[in-house]
């Protein structure tokens, strides 16, 4: 019998406690059956297994960060929107490293279809990002190469810093407004392609 007060959306809240007190590697059924004091098989009666409870934690914590960035971005647009979205986006994966290692958990359409089907935080992730950056008057396929690049300056920064690895006296908030700067400026001079049809899908 599942515990009484005892939910899924309760369960996967206390996986992104736990994600950012102990790391998100040590997120799992048995961890969060001794926090619960229940045994690890009470659980199956809310996640199939470890992959769709990391699946709905992915959903969740990319939830938490989006609507962080869609408060930063209201209302702006071109650099200054660019500026918010990195800036939310920082503080959140710093703030909360273990919520933020949850996010890179790869999501396969085909067998998270049932928790992916119609997701509110992967579209409105696709539509806050992509709403940001045609304000550059990007079309695809250069809005699916510009949510790449961003993506992979964004993570790569922040998993560095959270790292402590930027030894450099070189105050990092600096080094990352020119970071900011210089994706500015990349995608005001984009090296644009003929556009197609489509909006790229879900951010890569």
């Amino acid at each position: 019998m599942p515990r009484v007060g005892l939910t899924t959306g309760r369960l996967v809240e206390a996986a992104a406690e736990l994600a950012d007190e102990a790391g998100f590697e040590n997120v799992s059924v048995s961890a969060l059956a001794r926090r619960f004091g229940v045994k690890d098989a009470s659980l199956y009666s809310h996640v199939k297994n470890l992959r769709e409870l990391r699946t709905r934690l992915a959903l969740l914590v990319g939830g938490e960060m989006i609507d962080r960035i869609a408060a930063a971005v209201v209302g702006l647009a071109g650099k200054e929107a660019l500026v918010a979205f990195a800036g939310a986006y920082r503080e959140y994966a710093l703030r909360h490293p273990g919520r933020y290692a949850a996010m890179q958990v790869r999501i396969d359409p085909d067998l998270d279809r049932e928790l992916t089907a119609d997701s509110p935080t992967l579209r409105r992730t696709a539509e806050i990002t992509y709403g940001m950056l045609r304000g550059y008057g990007l079309d695809e396929p250069d809005l699916t190469d510009a949510v790449r690049l961003l993506r992979s300056t964004f993570h790569g920064y922040c998993t560095l810093e959270a790292g402590g690895g930027f030894g450099a006296p070189r105050d990092v908030q600096r080094s990352w407004d020119k970071a900011v700067d210089a994706l500015h400026t990349a995608l005001t001079h984009w090296p644009r392609e003929p556009a197609v049809d489509g909006t790229g899908g879900d951010p890569d």
